[in-house]
C-alpha cells in the first residue's frame, strides 16, 4: 500500500473508505466498542512474546510477525473505539488514517498523538515485512532491523493508548 497516496489524495482514500465498507469488510457494529481493550491487552500479549524471544536471532522472522500482529492489534483499537470492526488489513489502516487524521478537532487535541503519515508508513512497512517473514523462505532479518522494530512498535502502542485514553 502506497501510503503517500492517501495522505496526498484525501479523495482516494475516501473512496478506498467507501469501497471496504460497501463491501461489509468494514462495518459499524453495536459491540464494538467492546472490542478496545480486548485489542489492547491481545497487543500486549503480543509484545511480552517478543520480549521473551527477542534475543535469540534465529527467529528474527516471528519476531518480524508479533510485531506486525501487536501493532494491528492496537490499530483495531482505534477502529473498534469508533464503533466499527474491520476483516481486513487494508481497510483497517485506510480507516485510521481517514478517521484519524481527517477530524482536526482530533488532531488538535490529541497533536503529536495523532496517526500522523510515519506512523501510517511504518504500520504498512511492518506490514511488508511481517509478509515477507510469514510467507517468504527468508528466517534472517538484520538484529538492527528488529529492535528499529521493536522500538516502533513499542511507540505506536503507547501513542494509541494515550490517544484512546484522551
Amino acid at each position: 500500500m502506497i501510503i503517500s497516496k492517501y495522505f496526498d489524495n484525501m479523495k482516494i482514500l475516501k473512496i478506498e473508505l467507501d469501497k471496504y465498507t460497501k463491501q461489509k469488510v468494514l462495518k459499524t457494529e453495536v459491540f464494538a466498542k467492546s472490542l478496545v481493550n480486548a485489542h489492547l491487552d491481545k497487543a500486549k500479549h503480543n509484545l511480552k512474546f517478543i520480549n521473551k524471544i527477542k534475543n535469540d536471532d534465529e527467529f528474527n522472522d516471528w519476531i518480524i510477525v508479533g510485531l506486525y500482529y501487536a501493532a494491528y492489534h492496537a490499530a483495531l483499537a482505534l477502529v473498534a473505539n469508533k464503533g466499527h470492526v474491520s476483516k481486513s488489513h487494508d481497510a483497517t489502516l485506510i480507516f485510521i488514517m481517514y478517521e484519524y487524521h481527517l477530524e482536526k478537532n482530533e488532531l488538535e487535541l490529541l497533536d503529536k498523538l495523532s496517526i500522523t503519515k510515519t506512523d501510517a508508513e511504518f504500520y504498512a512497512a511492518l506490514k511488508e515485512k511481517r509478509r515477507e517473514a510469514s510467507y517468504s523462505t527468508n528466517i534472517m532479518f538484520r538484529n538492527e532491523t528488529i529492535k528499529e522494530y521493536i522500538n516502533k512498535t513499542i511507540d505506536f502502542i503507547n501513542k494509541i493508548e494515550e490517544m484512546l485514553e484522551s
